[in-house]
Parts: structure tokens; C-alpha cells; sequence
């Protein structure tokens, strides 16, 4: 039997603010892929946590590029998975997520930043060291992507 998910009202929120001088270009990938967003500079985007049954989880794609998405541009991944489980008879929720690059660093020469995050998701070039970097926080955590 699956545990429901908890309710819009518990849940944090995934934050990108592009403090870049220039426009970032975001999709949040799950099972489909919502339209773009054109995030100018000082702008941010912010939705719920939420959970997809299809793939199990959230993908929120960020390139420089316009359509970067379709055309294999550099892309950073801010991805995240909600998890709810019942152990000893109670409900255990769990946000897991992560940053990463493909295709290239997108952000390269500038501070990309996730916080809260413990041990700290912090890149001072944009550019993502080598090992993990998946974190689990309660999800009614807000969490907050800043680039530039």
C-alpha cells in the first residue's frame, strides 16, 4: 500500500533566483516537460515540491541558451525526488535532491550556490566537483538555487 504524500501545505518549495547579468532559460521536467521560463536577471522561480509516480522526480533544467533544453546547450540539473515511507508505523517524508551539469557547465566562471544544504552545495566557478552531490532535507524545507 503507498503511503499518500503529504499535503501542498507541508511541502518547501524549489527556488532559482538568477542574480546573473544576463537571462537564464528553465524547464521543470517530470513526466512532461512544462514550458519554458525566461528567468531575467534578478529574477527567480519558485514551485512546490512535488511528486511524480511516472519517473520519480523533478528535473528543473537551466541553460543560458533559449530552447537549450532541445538543443544539448550546457545544462545545470537542480533535480529532486519526494519520498514518503512509513517506518514503525509512522509517516517518514523525505526530500532528496541534487545538482549537476551535463553537457558542459553552464554557469562556468560564476558562484552557483544551493542552500540550505548540509555538507554545502557550493560552487565558487560554477563548475560541480567530482563526487556526489545528493542531499535529503525535510520536505517542507524551502530550498534555494542562486546563480551568479
Amino acid at each position: 500500500m503507498n503511503t499518500p504524500p503529504p499535503t501542498d501545505r507541508d511541502l518547501g518549495h524549489a527556488i532559482v533566483q538568477n542574480n546573473c547579468d544576463f537571462p537564464v532559460y528553465l524547464w521543470s521536467v517530470a513526466s512532461t516537460v512544462l514550458p519554458e521560463k525566461t528567468l531575467l536577471p534578478d529574477d527567480e522561480y519558485s514551485e512546490v515540491f512535488r511528486e511524480n509516480p511516472d519517473t520519480g522526480g523533478i528535473a528543473i533544467k537551466i541553460s543560458t541558451d533559449r530552447d537549450g533544453l532541445y538543443t544539448s546547450s550546457p545544462q545545470m540539473i537542480f533535480a529532486y525526488n519526494l519520498s514518503s515511507t512509513k517506518e514503525r508505523g509512522r509517516r517518514q517524508d523525505k526530500l532528496w535532491y541534487d545538482l549537476s551539469d551535463v553537457f558542459g557547465d553552464p554557469f562556468e566562471g560564476y558562484p552557483v550556490n544551493l542552500s540550505p544544504s548540509e555538507p554545502l552545495i557550493s560552487w565558487k566557478d560554477g563548475v560541480p566537483p567530482a563526487g556526489s552531490q545528493v542531499r535529503a532535507v525535510d520536505p517542507s524545507t524551502d530550498l534555494v538555487l542562486s546563480l551568479c
